[in-house]
């Protein structure tokens, strides 16, 4: 799997020289992706193509081979070596008219997904964060002034030979940046998701730093996520642990602590697969429904509850389903679903939140799609008590509801409310029995 840095920003915002450094440092291949323009623009102006002539650039698209070689830093049109050419004073006031083509964007973004699949890396562009790699996991907008730009382009242009004067290279500046913000494909465009970086009164060290810092904190955050997602192998070791969690958190905590009782458990079958739907009272419940069961009891938890290091052990030793509700977790649901089709008794919140009954807020169809969607029974559960220490907590099971007559509804959103609507109200009724 890939890892993917992606930085936009207007031209001699130093995306190059910084995304060099943090290639290195970083140990990311980096992909120039202005280079390839550039080489495009480079071979129009050879075969004395107007650069405005989109048509007659689009008809030698396929004549032209770019490799960027990213060990020796050298740019190759053709085997040619271009590296410095493609940095021209003409090259740079043609680039922009050039990679407004919508042809040879399409051909050079698909060249840059190839070149990146698989690898861990870091590139710099126009686009790159909106169009190239959208979904980057990392995403900068990197900005300076337009002095401070034409200032660095000026030096750039000293240090390699290249004659210009800085006044050119304002305004040729200028001019870039307005065809670049107003091109009818891949704009110059900060995404609303990237993080916003103004260089002008900084170094590079600096920028590095920051962006290096921002890298970090993204692959820290992912390696959380994955450990959130991995499962413990099933075995003698995950069944022994289970029990002895159930067994301690009971004769220690739940019975003494909050005296709990079950009431009507043998509504819950011994074997096969159901859906327990209780009301939320707080975060000592679905621990409390899994202690006081003979059976295992899988709950469906918000994964952000696994980035708290007190709670991350018991959930994964109750074997708890991480979900991110923010979006469509895909692997959670595939997850619930086999938990399922393999036999599982499995624990969903329909409030989705604590206390969200009290708070008269919409439940969830999340429970309903999972019944509808695998035919299976769902047990109700009303859970009596507020978990203060030394009050009373009773659990109240109910009848298994069927909803065989919906089966295979569950893309209908009234059958989903409706099944949700008799789900909640058997777990209101729950609530309040024997009171």
């Amino acid at each position: 799997m890939s890892f993917i840095v992606a930085i936009d920003g207007p031209a001699g915002s130093g995306k190059g020289s910084i995304t060099k450094i943090i290639a290195e440092k970083m140990n990311l291949s980096s992909i120039d992706t202005g280079a390839m323009y550039r080489c495009v623009t480079l071979y129009v102006l050879r075969k004395g193509i107007d650069p405005k002539d989109s048509k007659s650039i689009i008809d030698v698209l396929d004549e032209i081979d770019i490799v960027l070689d990213e060990e020796n830093k050298k740019v190759f049109l053709n085997k040619e070596d271009v590296t410095n050419e493609i940095r021209s004073i003409e090259v740079t006031n043609n680039v922009s008219l050039v990679s407004a083509i919508k042809e040879v964007r399409i051909k050079l973004v698909e060249l840059q997904r190839k070149v990146a699949k698989d690898k861990d890396i870091i590139m710099e562009g126009r686009d790159i964060t909106t169009v190239v790699f959208p979904n980057a996991d990392v995403k900068i907008y990197l900005d300076a002034s337009v002095e401070e730009r034409a200032k660095r382009r000026f030096k750039q242009n000293q240090e390699n030979g290249i004659e210009s004067s800085f006044e050119e290279l304002l305004e040729s500046i200028k001019t870039r940046d307005y065809n670049d913000m107003h091109k009818e494909f891949g704009a110059l465009v900060r995404a609303e998701d990237a993080i916003y970086i103004d260089s002008s009164d900084l170094t590079i060290n600096q920028v590095v730093d920051k962006i290096i810092k921002i890298i970090k904190e993204k692959k820290k955050e992912i390696k959380i996520n994955e450990d959130v997602y991995k499962e413990k192998p099933d075995g003698w070791f995950k069944t022994l642990q289970l029990n002895l969690v159930r067994k301690f958190m009971m004769i220690f905590f739940y019975i003494p602590v909050y005296r709990i009782k079950s009431v009507h458990k043998e509504r819950v079958p011994k074997e096969g697969a159901y859906i327990i739907c209780a009301n939320h009272v707080n975060m000592l419940d679905a621990l409390a429904v899994v202690c006081s069961n003979k059976r295992k009891v899988r709950f469906v938890c918000k994964h952000s509850m696994f980035k708290n290091k007190k709670f991350a052990w018991a959930l994964k030793s109750a074997d708890t389903i991480p979900i991110d509700r923010d979006k469509n977790d895909i692997e959670a649901m595939k997850r619930i679903l086999k938990g399922l089709k393999q036999g599982d008794l499995l624990g969903i919140f329909p409030e989705g939140t604590r206390k969200g009954m009290e708070k008269n807020m919409k439940a969830k169809n999340g429970a309903a799609f999972f019944a509808l969607k695998s035919g299976v029974k769902v047990i109700p559960l009303g859970i009596q008590g507020s978990f203060k220490p030394f009050t009373k907590v009773r659990l109240v099971y109910g009848e298994p509801l069927d909803f065989s007559e919906y089966h295979g509804k569950e893309k209908d959103k009234d059958a989903l409310d409706e099944v949700t609507d008799i789900i909640m109200s058997n777990i209101v009724k729950l609530t309040n029995e024997g009171k």
